[in-house]
């Protein structure tokens, strides 16, 4: 089995946004706990999203201790252990670079996205920031644990790596995966989050909208982000009305930043009376100078290929604060020096 399969259909499992199919997550979950040699959850509780999901599991009475270790940390860790066996040091590296490796950044980001934003709704104090934490240790990723069950091949009675004897350890976590979002196992309780709703990203599979929630739950907990970066709410809203001297007031200058890529360096640079630094064969230099902040520079190049229609289209190239020459800043965009870096043909 040359994983390509178990990628693909854990690729689209880890992105699903359809509403959770709740007979089989729970099936799933009583098939995890008999797998690990436990009882079922005398109850399985249903909340709209993670940040949901923790709130009921602290205010749980009676749900007894965690069984995480039993559920997922153990059969992983030998599903793991037996794959490394089975293919060896380099066999496993290839595998994972087939499977999982290609789901790990996007999805482990997007984990990290979701903690921090139940943590910031749900914790007011130090105090109140450590146990939501340790709540969200108890947690098993449902569909965002696609990188490890792509490799596993688990839910199939394979083993990722080809031969499956119709039975495997992870079947019940793959099928809460396939079926649900993140879940939380303790002995007497189960406590299952829906998926999201909606999920927005960019071409580099961070999380990414302009005109609203990149990532919303149907409880209505959502993250906003714009090219992966943590934005308000309302910092979106107002990006329509952006003017140059907006963006010069804005003292956060992360979030002064995507204003200006929002609104668009050439446009900025026309509408703000800016002049270019330097200017050769590779393109302009230009310097946008902000108040407290490092300047930014960018490099305006020209597309020596037309579009369709006869035209040439210009690019604007983010370069670091200390560059020079437009040659440099267009050869660091390549990991150039710039005296290495001369073109035969321009695309």
């Amino acid at each position: 089995m040359d994983g390509t399969g178990e990628f693909e259909r854990w690729r689209r499992i880890a992105a699903e946004t359809a509403p959770a199919d709740r007979a089989a997550a729970e099936a799933g979950v009583r098939l995890a706990y008999r797998a690990a040699g436990l009882a079922g959850p005398e109850r399985i509780v249903w909340a709209g999203s993670p940040r949901a999901a923790v709130a009921a599991v602290m205010e749980l009475e009676g749900a007894g201790r965690s069984v995480r270790r039993e559920v997922r940390t153990l059969p992983w860790a030998a599903e793991r252990e037996r794959l490394h066996r089975r293919l060896g040091p380099a066999g496993w590296t290839a595998h994972w670079a087939r499977t999982g490796a290609r789901l790990w950044e996007t999805t482990r980001s997007l984990v990290e996205r979701i903690r921090s934003g139940v943590v910031e709704e749900l914790a007011a104090s130090p105090e109140e920031e450590a146990a939501v934490r340790l709540v969200l240790l108890d947690a098993v990723l449902g569909q965002h644990d696609a990188p490890w069950l792509s490799a596993f091949g688990a839910g199939d009675g394979g083993d990722g790596a080809g031969d499956g004897d119709g039975a495997g350890p992870l079947d019940g976590l793959a099928a809460v995966a396939r079926a649900a979002g993140w879940w939380w196992p303790y002995e007497r309780v189960a406590v299952v989050a829906e998926r999201p709703r909606e999920l927005h990203r960019d071409e580099a599979g961070r999380l990414d909208r302009g005109d609203g929630p990149a990532l919303l739950f149907p409880d209505g907990f959502a993250l906003h982000a714009w090219k992966g970066m943590p934005v308000p709410a309302d910092f979106l809203a107002g990006l329509a009305t952006l003017t140059p001297e907006r963006i010069r007031r804005e003292e956060n200058a992360e979030l002064r930043r995507v204003m200006l890529e929002h609104y668009g360096y050439d446009r900025y640079l026309a509408e703000s009376g800016a002049r270019p630094v330097h200017r050769d064969s590779t393109g302009v230099l230009w310097r946008i100078d902000l108040e407290g902040d490092e300047p930014v520079l960018t490099v305006e190049v020209v597309n020596s290929t037309p579009e369709p229609d006869g035209t040439y289209r210009t690019y604007w190239l983010r370069v670091p604060p200390t560059t020079r020459t437009a040659r440099e800043g267009v050869a660091w965009t390549f990991g150039l020096h710039p005296d290495a870096y001369e073109p035969l043909v321009q695309t």
